[in-house]
């Protein structure tokens, strides 16, 4: 079993940034590749950014694309989501989720575990 614990949301500025965490437990991650998701309100859950947890390659959405950077701590099985440039359309709830697999996919469905997610708002 995996555990997975976001941090870092909250309300932000827009222009300004957040870093959100993923602490994850459980399992050698070695073989696993990690993403983070959001929800907002009304709206399917939109893949954000993934990566692959052997090769430390990255993938972004669209609409995160030069904003956002997702990276990996080997040490302390931590991914973190750096957003920077914050705009109102950022807000969601964040997720942070694990899929047994080395090949980074982007759908939620190919997914194995789950965070509780976190809130991040972005005022105009």
């Amino acid at each position: 079993q995996v555990q997975l614990v976001e941090s870092g949301g909250g309300l932000m500025q827009a222009g300004g940034s957040l870093r959100l965490s993923c602490a994850a437990s459980g399992r050698a991650f070695s073989r696993y590749a990690m993403g983070w998701f959001r929800q907002a309100p009304g709206k399917e859950r939109e893949f954000v950014a993934a990566i692959s947890w052997s090769s430390g390659s990255t993938y972004y959405g669209d609409s995160v694309k030069g904003r956002f950077t997702i990276s990996r701590d080997s040490a302390r099985n931590t991914v973190y989501l750096q957003m920077n440039s914050l705009k109102p359309e950022d807000t969601a709830v964040y997720y942070c989720a694990v899929r047994v697999g080395t090949v980074v996919l982007t759908r939620p469905a190919d997914y194995d575990y789950w965070g509780q997610g976190t809130q991040v708002t972005v005022s105009s």
